[in-house]
């Protein structure tokens, strides 16, 4: 069984030495999962905010497959055993953490929003920020469009679920949208998109059967949607967000209406040109469904034009290509090696 070393392992040159803060939530079972069986990847060090328990105490699914101490979290011992670290915390806890493991030398992929979006977006809809030195040297972590920034960073600002599944979708189509008329995104997203801890909303008798939509045009990520757009086209275009909760576990489905500046537009073509090299982009000739990318790291697409109106629907597993796989791709591009190194690639069907 393993247990948590205390020396510094970064003479191993076969592997890299990992620390998972922020081990207690969903992503954070989704982290260890990918990590404990990463060829390259050695786990050092696991802590939460409180430390003093059994990771598979925590997570009794891992009882007999994987066994370590949850710490307290402290960056100064984070950085004696650990050259990367994986942040799967909150807004505002994440940035305090980033900043001094970063200053220490340790290499960050962070999961919250903390350095996501520029500065002025950010505490618009988050909060003041305290490490504003950082945010210009984070790169956004969606492979496809970042992948040889990510390779030279020390901070990786991982994307939110819901912006991954519907920037896929749509920054291929920026040239030909009309940007005089509103894009209207409705996404759909399993509980486990809520977090960990249990609301009123999330509560079982509240969503079971049931489906409804949660901060209609003020959710937090349609900001960054926005944001990465006009930073990847030039243009600002007007972005109308509607997310929904649905009575499943994991999964997310994003459905893209907007108008295009000509018709006779051939999406799938564009589509697969775009995507040609891009191994975790499946592209579709009919409408995709959300259990096919479940437990893996794709994003499946699909696309409809009738005249000037452009349909995009694309799914991905919310927890996985929306949080945790997608952050250890980053990680491997990070070390130098292969994007897709310990990522699933088989779907939990049925």
């Amino acid at each position: 069984m393993y247990v948590i070393r205390k020396s510094n392992l970064k003479s191993d040159k076969l592997k890299i030495t990992v620390a998972l803060i922020g081990a207690s939530g969903y992503t954070g079972l989704e982290l260890l999962k990918l990590l404990i069986v990463h060829p390259k990847f050695e786990i050092t060090y696991v802590g939460n905010s409180e430390g003093g328990i059994k990771v598979e105490e925590l997570h009794p699914s891992l009882k007999s497959v994987f066994s370590c101490d949850v710490l307290k979290s402290d960056a100064k011992e984070i950085a004696k055993v650990a050259q990367l670290a994986f942040l799967a915390l909150p807004h505002k806890t994440s940035m305090s953490f980033a900043k001094e493991l970063l200053k220490l030398g340790v290499k960050v992929v962070d999961l919250s929003a903390d350095y996501r979006l520029k500065l002025d977006t950010y505490e618009k809809y988050y909060c003041p920020h305290e490490d504003k030195k950082n945010i210009p040297n984070s790169v956004y972590g969606l492979p496809e469009f970042y992948r040889e920034q990510i390779k030279d960073t020390s901070l990786v600002a991982n994307p939110g679920c819901y912006p991954t599944a519907t920037l896929l979708g749509i920054l291929p189509f920026c040239e030909f949208i009309d940007e005089k008329y509103p894009i209207f995104i409705d996404a759909k997203s399993g509980v486990s998109g809520a977090g960990k801890k249990c609301s009123s909303k999330t509560h079982f008798v509240s969503i079971d059967e049931n489906i409804f939509a949660y901060n209609p045009l003020m959710h937090r990520h349609e900001p960054e949607i926005k944001e990465k757009m006009k930073i990847y086209s030039g243009k600002n275009f007007d972005i109308n967000f509607v997310p929904h909760l649905l009575p499943i576990i994991r999964g997310e489905m994003i459905d893209s209406y907007m108008l295009l500046k000509e018709d006779g537009l051939k999406p799938l073509k564009i589509l697969r040109e775009f995507y040609k090299n891009e191994p975790n982009i499946r592209i579709y000739d009919h409408p995709v469904d959300m259990k096919s990318p479940s437990g893996t790291n794709f994003c499946d697409i699909f696309a409809k034009v009738v005249g000037k109106k452009l349909y995009i629907n694309s799914t991905i597993d919310n927890i996985l290509r929306g949080s945790s796989s997608q952050a250890v791709a980053n990680a491997n591009i990070m070390c130098g090696f292969e994007e897709n190194l310990g990522i699933p690639i088989i779907a939990y069907v049925p």
